[in-house]
């Protein structure tokens, strides 16, 4: 019998996980969202209560100013954000979600929510302990 590895388990759970989010995503949400818009519409969410500007975007998801530039772009076009100048520098445009982005935002955690429940049922409290105590080792181990 071949050894199994976590690297590759790690792998198919992904996948599996990301074949269950694109499955209807499309139609409970009215357009097309790529999985990086949906991160950025999290971002934007869950931080709106400061100012969040192009730059944070780059920070906070590793990406290059131009990538950034490019989804941003698409993203206002399709009416999830609008660029809004702040008075103190015209120059700097502060990210907003429209109202659109909102609901979308709201129908994706929803699916996320039901893809948790299903994926933890039957799995008891003090074994997902176990399970984050190892997957948060497993992150250490690789930043080492």
């Amino acid at each position: 019998m071949e050894k199994r590895r976590a690297g590759h388990e790690i792998k198919i759970l992904s996948n599996l996980l990301k074949r269950q989010l694109r499955a209807g995503e499309i139609s409970e949400c009215d357009q097309e969202i790529t999985g990086m818009q949906g991160r950025i519409l999290g971002y934007l969410c869950h931080n709106g209560d400061r100012e969040i500007f192009q730059r944070d975007i780059e920070a906070e998801f590793l990406i290059r100013r131009s990538t950034a530039t490019g989804i941003l772009q698409l993203m206002e076009r399709d009416g999830l954000i609008v660029r809004q100048p702040v008075a103190r520098d015209a120059r700097l445009k502060q990210l907003k979600l429209t109202r659109k982005a909102i609901a979308i935002h709201h129908k994706i955690e929803e699916r996320i929510d039901r893809m948790e429940d299903r994926l933890i049922q039957g799995i008891l409290e003090e074994e997902m302990a176990v399970f984050y105590r190892v997957v948060d080792r497993m992150k250490e181990n690789m930043e080492e």
